[in-house]
């Protein structure tokens, strides 16, 4: 076990240096800040910009800026944000919470919803249930995000007035974010467990359980779900990867004080060690999610754990 931990985590530095060079590149390619930075009161001219730019420190060849930063991230130390100058830690610190409790909430409301619905529709295959089920989260997938959330702002905060329209201010703010992010993960993830179930129930070792006279409920959960629970696991971690990727279109429109919104407004200003901050974060703890998922196989599945 120890190898595998170790062999995991060398893939991880890999994983994230390269994903911190990629992105320190391509950043660099969307126009130089120190134009955007500009205060003079007249026209600009190259000594400003080159004033600029030594206190920034975008003067130094790209190898020197992406070595220090590499430096400074064995510390935890981003640098500071051109935009004000604060810490870009500080600013992730105080981003970070807000993203991951909503992305947690949105994951377990769509675990919660997914696992019965997908193990009714695979026991009722072809019935009523099944295809009721089946058209639910059809149009699930058929509704972007956004629309979603704009149409839930619509509905429980301007007509109804239940629940605050933006912004974090309450456990009521939670509750729009995390359901519009939680009903599409549903739509997608009931289809695979309605999946992965009805090969499952197919196996002989089902027959065999029913055939001692096992409650159905025990068949389903105990034995069928946990045999098909490693492509499950698999899934939902990734899933839960890409939430903490994509979440930045749902915080934008609920205005959530979250990573997503921080790395919108640092890739507006250009903001190189902002966005390279939130970018690594973000690598970090996907991977450490895969990482998390891969321990998970061994207490699933015995064989995996004798391997």
């Amino acid at each position: 076990m120890a190898g595998f931990l170790i062999k995991r985590l060398l893939q991880a530095v890999f994983v994230v240096i390269a994903i911190t060079l990629l992105v320190s590149f391509a950043i660099r390619l969307t126009g130089d800040p120190a134009v955007m930075m500009f205060q003079g009161g007249g026209s600009m001219t190259e000594e400003d910009l080159a004033r600029i730019r030594a206190a920034l420190g975008t003067d130094q060849p790209f190898v020197v800026q992406y070595l220090t930063f590499l430096k400074g991230l064995l510390t935890l130390d981003f640098g500071r944000s051109f935009t004000g100058g604060t810490p870009v830690s500080r600013l992730i610190g105080d981003a970070l919470p807000a993203t991951l409790l909503l992305a947690f909430i949105a994951m377990a409301i769509s675990i919660v919803l997914s696992i019965p619905l997908g193990i009714k529709a695979a026991t009722a295959r072809g019935k009523t249930a099944d295809q009721i089920i089946r058209v639910l989260s059809l149009l699930g997938l058929s509704f972007p995000n956004f629309w979603l959330a704009l149409m839930m702002v619509l509905l429980f905060s301007i007509t109804l007035g239940w629940l605050p329209p933006s912004g974090m201010v309450g456990i009521a703010s939670y509750v729009m974010p995390a359901l519009t992010m939680g009903v599409i993960l549903t739509a997608t993830n009931v289809r695979l467990v309605r999946t992965a179930m009805l090969e499952t129930l197919q196996s002989q070792y089902i027959m065999v359980a029913r055939a001692k006279g096992l409650s159905e409920s025990k068949v389903l959960y105990k034995h069928a779900l946990r045999n098909c629970a490693i492509p499950l696991i698999t899934y939902f971690g990734i899933q839960f990867g890409g939430l903490l990727g994509g979440i930045v279109v749902i915080e934008r429109v609920f205005n959530w004080p979250g990573l997503g919104t921080l790395a919108f407004d640092a890739v507006a200003a250009r903001d190189y060690p902002l966005l390279q901050g939130v970018i690594t974060v973000l690598a970090l703890f996907i991977v450490g999610v895969n990482l998390l998922v891969d321990i998970a196989y061994g207490l699933v599945d015995p064989r995996i754990r004798t391997e």
